[in-house]
């Protein structure tokens, strides 16, 4: 059954299918062909009409109706595959495409990473298939914060395999807040999910120690920034409130339970955009910050 970090790390690619392409030619040295055009496949496809086979992901390079090379890519975790049905993949995209194709294999771990390296024997004469493995050793540990941000999917990754190193989660976390890529609001919740809980309990405490300016994404991180505005609001409230500020308070009060991913009915919005009452108000915005059910907000042992 596929893991959360197995899941993740096909997200990874899924998002920015060139990062396989980066790997394959800069870190593995294959010889790919050069073209801007690359789009995702679908991962199923088949040798014989009854025979629907599955790969992790596809991805292809060149115009659709002439592709010019193929990309499997697949994470694996430990040796429980057979190695042949590597092989198998490849010869039915190579069919059904028409094209060259190359195996590209993701192991966090080391001994399974040796494992899927060695020379796969398909059963088929003269069918001999010799996959690109990534493994832990291969991923470098990015400590530069420039670096992690011209390649935060890499630098996710390195986080992953590193992040036992702190620098390595210094650079990732510092980062983030000066990337544009449309995908940057994902990667801290990639690496989160990818990496081993000494490694999470180490990015939620650099994350507490980090500038609250920027958003963070695990669980955890969503939790602490919410509580972290809610009490900078309330502090900047209780220096001078006036009672032409409760309108002010009440969406306040909205604005962390949103920031905490709470979904406010009508009933209980009314309630708080209609209350006058300012120290009501501050009592509901501190409540806020730590409540872990909406009928908290209101309850006086909260």
């Amino acid at each position: 059954m596929p893991s959360p970090r197995h899941d993740t790390l096909i997200k990874l690619f899924a998002d920015r299918p060139q990062l396989a392409v980066e790997i394959l030619c800069d870190f593995l040295g294959a010889d790919l062909p050069a073209t801007p055009l690359i789009r995702r496949e679908t991962s199923t496809f088949n040798t014989r009409p009854s025979d629907d086979i599955e790969a992790d992901l596809v991805l292809v390079l060149g115009p659709p109706q002439t592709p010019a090379h193929a990309i499997i890519v697949e994470i694996q975790q430990d040796k429980s595959k057979d190695p042949r049905q590597l092989a198998r993949y490849a010869a039915a995209l190579w069919l059904m495409l028409g094209c060259d194709v190359s195996v590209l294999v993701i192991c966090p771990d080391r001994k399974v990473a040796e494992h899927y390296a060695q020379p796969i024997e398909s059963g088929l004469t003269g069918y001999r298939l010799r996959p690109w493995v990534l493994g832990p050793d291969g991923i470098p540990a990015i400590t530069d914060p420039q670096e992690a941000a011209a390649r935060l999917d890499l630098a996710a990754m390195s986080v992953m395999v590193h992040g036992r190193d702190r620098k390595v989660i210094e650079a990732f976390t510092a980062a983030l807040p000066d990337v544009t890529d449309e995908h940057a609001p994902d990667y801290y919740e990639y690496a989160y999910d990818m990496s081993a809980p000494e490694i999470r309990h180490l990015m939620e405490e650099i994350m507490k120690s980090a500038s609250p300016t920027w958003p963070v994404y695990s669980p955890f991180a969503r939790e602490h920034y919410g509580r972290g505005k809610a009490d900078g609001i309330a502090e900047g409230m209780a220096e001078g409130w006036t009672a032409g500020k409760a309108e002010e308070a009440a969406r306040s009060v909205l604005l962390v339970l949103a920031a905490r991913d709470f979904t406010v009915p009508d009933d209980i919005r009314t309630q708080i955009t209609t209350c006058t009452d300012l120290a009501q108000l501050e009592t509901w915005l501190t409540r806020a910050a730590t409540t872990q059910t909406l009928q908290g907000l209101f309850d006086e042992a909260g």
